[in-house]
């Protein structure tokens, strides 16, 4: 009997010792290592978010953001890839029905989409379609992609120059400051972020919340 007590109770403390350094470990230690390394980036954890301006927040550097002008106003937006699946081409994105159509490239109803999209781009940008470069009428496959490629956004300088007054040379200066080249010098494209271009040209977002107290 003595035996058979002393056994279990050296099973309850190697279960007690297991438990309690599993928690530790697993559910303290481990966290607040993962929480202590995403401090190191510049952009932590917390949605990577950009702010314009007045310091509103006005999106994540990591999902696309088609900023659009209100109805009656001039364009001065630098707009991003296509966004799900809408049937108006120039429909505005929405993270929320992100997705991609799983059409194959000779389908004819992506191919008639695809159209449709390179039309309505040409007659925005005031060019022929043949001009508008494959990413404009494309999504990525995730349907989140915040960047565009620099013929993408070459193409827009003049409209944005138009609407917002701001010269073409400085358009084109700020669409440099904000492209980045490959990753690690030999992965993926040169890419243009929209989202940094738009609030360097000094958009903002349609609403802002107020300072505490107002």
């Amino acid at each position: 009997m003595k035996a058979l007590i002393g056994g279990f109770l050296r099973q309850l403390v190697v279960a007690v010792v297991v438990l309690v350094s599993a928690t530790v470990v697993l559910g303290l230690a481990y966290p607040a290592i993962t929480w202590g390394i995403s401090r190191i980036t510049a952009s932590k954890a917390e949605g990577s978010v950009l702010t314009d301006a007045r310091g509103c927040p006005a999106g994540s550097a990591l999902i696309g953001v088609d900023l659009r002008p209100a109805p009656g106003r001039p364009d001065g937006y630098l707009h991003s890839r296509v966004v799900g699946t809408a049937d108006d081409p120039l429909a505005p994105g929405s993270p929320a029905s992100s997705s991609s159509s799983n059409l194959g490239p000779n389908n004819p109803v992506l191919a008639r989409a695809v159209a449709a999209r390179r039309a309505a781009i040409a007659a925005r940008e005031g060019v022929p379609p043949a001009q508008v470069p494959d990413d404009a009428v494309n999504g990525s496959a995730s349907g989140l992609d915040p960047d565009i490629s620099p013929d993408y956004a070459r193409l827009q300088i003049p409209r944005i120059s138009r609407a917002t007054g701001i010269g073409t040379e400085r358009v084109a200066a700020i669409i440099r400051a904000n492209t980045r080249g490959r990753q690690w010098g030999f992965l993926g494209e040169p890419r243009v972020d929209v989202l940094r271009v738009n609030l360097a040209l000094g958009h903002t977002v349609a609403t802002c919340p107020g300072p505490p107290g107002h």
